[in-house]
């Protein structure tokens, strides 16, 4: 019989693949174990503490350790601890929250489909989108647009809407449906003079360019996020989703509102899609959902969507998708409770009392040597790292200063999302003034330390 190793680093190299790792060089440095959590605060195995500034991967909405929603968690279990909603069976739980998400959905939307995940959700409205134009009698419209530098999920189709090249290199990716227009960033894309409106509006050209070249009756979808996550924390330029929207419109093509990191209270409203007007045909959501807690996720379908699925259930006999942990009473009934806790707390007034401290104090950081831009909204937003403020020219990625800023803020005791050359800040809802004051502290620390670094070299 094997012995487990005695380290639980030895451990892990011998046993876990690391999603987003270098895989290599894991195997020669090993992780960073967290072994608990409370508020805002993250502790690794030596008990030192770290102050998480993405919430995790931006889910963690209600910090770490989150005693009230265990308790829900172990009744639900005592009481039906797992069943599915196949074949017309159901649960209390996934009753409520499907109810419950309809009467807070930003626009008028009629049934709640669940999954485990985000990208299962981005992945299902695939589907669904598929299903909807064969409904119509228009099966050639099959192709999905997503954004250069949007991130929708890992499954193969979600993968394939998202518009990052690292995620499709080696793997066959993007399928051949899917097609992705321009990365909607102002500060690092706009041409001499130009406005955000006319950057804007030359996006929305991009888009209807596209839509012809490919040919209108061919699309089938667009996808987006309200605000861009694993692109890098980046906000839409003004005038820019009603000028979308337009576009879509005109040509008759499906709206998908990619709410995961967004939806409830991110940005200052319960969802990304208030904050910026969209009128969308599904919107997908998770992350904040069960603040992180338990692996749920939703899409939300309109009613002219819902009556196409009907009709192709007609015809096929019944709806042939699913998930065998959809719906479950345990991930429902922790959604559940996490939605009365922002009720309760009242979420999107407290994420609105501490945006204005959350954006100016990250705002003051322009001032520093390293840092180009500043732009946020609610409690999200990012810093662009930049080597030369007048020309925006980047440092070169062999140079790694990203990978010096991420060392020297562990030693600060701040956990970032880097993105690129971006810093992406998406802490807790839970985040007080005081330690968003604390948050930018350490990282100003860490942004000394790395200017140190780069002006040695």
């Amino acid at each position: 019989m094997n012995r487990l190793p005695n380290s639980l680093h030895a451990l892990d190299v011998a046993s876990l693949v690391h999603p987003q790792s270098n895989l290599r060089k894991h195997l020669e440095q090993g992780p960073t174990i967290f072994s608990k959590g409370k508020g805002i605060f993250i502790y690794d195995e030596d008990g030192r503490e770290y102050l998480e500034a993405a919430a995790g991967l931006w889910c963690a909405s209600l910090g770490f350790g989150v005693e009230r929603l265990a308790k829900v968690a172990y009744d639900q279990m005592c009481k039906v601890g797992y069943y599915h909603i196949y074949r017309s069976s159901s649960n209390e739980t996934a009753i409520e929250l499907a109810a419950k998400l309809l009467e807070l959905a930003p626009v008028p939307m009629s049934k709640v489909f669940f999954q485990c995940s985000g990208s299962e959700a981005n992945d299902t409205a695939v589907k669904i989108v598929w299903y909807y134009w064969h409904a119509h009698g228009k099966p050639e419209k099959r192709k999905i647009i997503g954004r250069k530098m949007g991130y929708h999920g890992s499954t193969c189709a979600a993968a394939s809407i998202s518009g990052k090249p690292d995620m499709h290199q080696e793997s066959g990716l993007p399928f051949d449906a899917f097609r992705h227009t321009e990365f909607p960033n102002y500060y690092r894309n706009q041409l001499p003079g130009e406005s955000e409106e006319a950057f804007s509006a030359r996006m929305a050209q991009a888009l209807e360019d596209l839509i012809i070249a490919e040919g209108p009756e061919t699309v089938a979808a667009f996808w987006a996020e309200p605000v861009m996550g694993a692109g890098g924390a980046v906000l839409p330029p003004k005038g820019y989703f009603e000028k979308m929207q337009a576009v879509l419109q005109k040509y008759d093509i499906l709206f998908v509102a990619d709410e995961v990191i967004c939806g409830f209270g991110r940005t200052g409203n319960l969802w990304g899609s208030q904050t910026y007007n969209l009128k969308p045909d599904m919107i997908s959501c998770a992350k904040a959902l069960s603040a992180g807690l338990q692996p749920i996720s939703a899409l939300l379908l309109n009613e002219r969507v819902f009556e196409a699925l009907m009709i192709e259930s007609d015809k096929v006999g019944h709806f042939a998708h699913g998930y065998t942990y959809a719906g479950h009473p345990v991930t429902t009934a922790v959604a559940l409770e996490t939605l009365k806790i922002y009720d309760e707390m009242d979420i999107v007034g407290h994420v609105r009392a501490v945006e204005k401290p959350f954006l100016a104090e990250l705002k003051a950081l322009e001032s520093h040597p390293l840092i180009g831009e500043f732009r946020g909204i609610g409690l999200i937003g990012a810093l662009e790292v930049v080597n030369d403020k007048a020309t925006r020219e980047m440092f070169p990625a062999d140079a790694g200063v990203m990978d010096i800023l991420g060392r020297n803020a562990k030693k600060h005791g701040l956990i970032l999302r880097l993105v690129g050359n971006r810093i992406a800040f998406s802490p807790p809802l839970i985040i007080s003034e005081a330690e968003v004051r604390e948050m930018v502290r350490r990282l100003r620390n860490a942004l000394d330390d790395t200017w140190s670094a780069v002006r040695a070299n």
